[in-house]
């Protein structure tokens, strides 16, 4: 059982950066697609970007694209999500979620993912 564990979320200004993490010890992260969620108070869930397992490819979700970055560090087992010019509606619980071997073409899709995190609170107020 892969388990996730986010880390990196807090309060920050509008226009502030903050760099989530996504981490397991037991498992080679890079064999999973890597996505990132997020869920607001009386929102539903929604996809914010993705990384695939197979070629590497990225995807946003129109509203962070050219703000948000996602990345890999294979050697620390990790998938990073940077934040820049964060806004107040990026105020929401963050999750990120695995697919073994996943290519990432519907990243965008929960159902897609078969490991999540417990999720991290990220505040965009001044």
């Amino acid at each position: 059982q892969l388990q996730l564990v986010e880390s990196g979320g807090g309060l920050v200004q509008p226009g502030g950066s903050l760099r989530l993490s996504c981490a397991t010890s037991q498992y080679t992260l890079e064999y999973y697609a890597i996505g990132w969620f997020r869920q607001a108070p009386g929102k539903e869930r929604e996809g914010v970007s993705g990384i695939s397992s197979t070629d590497g490819g990225t995807y946003y979700a129109d509203s962070v694209k050219d703000r948000f970055t996602i990345s890999r560090d294979n050697a620390k087992n990790t998938v990073y999500l940077q934040m820049n010019n964060l806004k107040p509606e990026d105020t929401a619980v963050y999750y990120c979620a695995a697919d073994l071997w996943g290519d990432g073409s519907k990243w965008y899709a929960g159902s897609e993912y078969d490991y999540w995190g417990q999720g991290t609170q990220v505040t965009v107020s001044s």
